[in-house]
């Protein structure tokens, strides 16, 4: 089973943040997982308009992940034409863009956001 990260779980993760569940220290730590090139970009957007304040670049971040053993993906075509197919219930496009890879390749969604599961995906937190 491959495990899809959450970009708020990332920045859990890697902050150490005690809002990050015992089982998702867990999954990070000993199952494969990767993250969406989108959680960057979103990281990346919050940060430059004052939403967000991280305490490493994003590509610093990038190379954590790896070092982490966390594979980073791309953003497919066929992940564009999941989301397209979407319900309207999430109105967070970077979210959309998550349940829609974890969709297209079967992964399971590392998060803490209820609303994520009314897509039909599996999650775990």
């Amino acid at each position: 089973m491959i495990y899809l990260i959450d970009t708020h779980i990332l920045l859990w993760a890697l902050y150490d943040s005690r809002q990050l569940s015992d089982t998702a220290k867990i999954v990070i730590q000993s199952q494969k997982c990767s993250l969406s090139i989108a959680s960057l970009w979103e990281i990346a957007i919050k940060v430059s308009i004052g939403k967000l304040k991280v305490k490493q670049s994003i590509q610093e971040i990038f190379d954590a992940c790896l070092i982490n053993g966390i594979e980073i993906i791309g953003i497919s075509p066929i992940y564009c034409d999941e989301m397209i197919k979407l319900p309207k219930i999430h109105n967070d496009p970077f979210d959309r863009l998550i349940v829609a890879t974890a969709k297209a390749e079967n992964y399971t969604i590392l998060t803490k956001d209820a609303t994520i599961p009314k897509y039909g995906v599996k999650t775990i937190w």
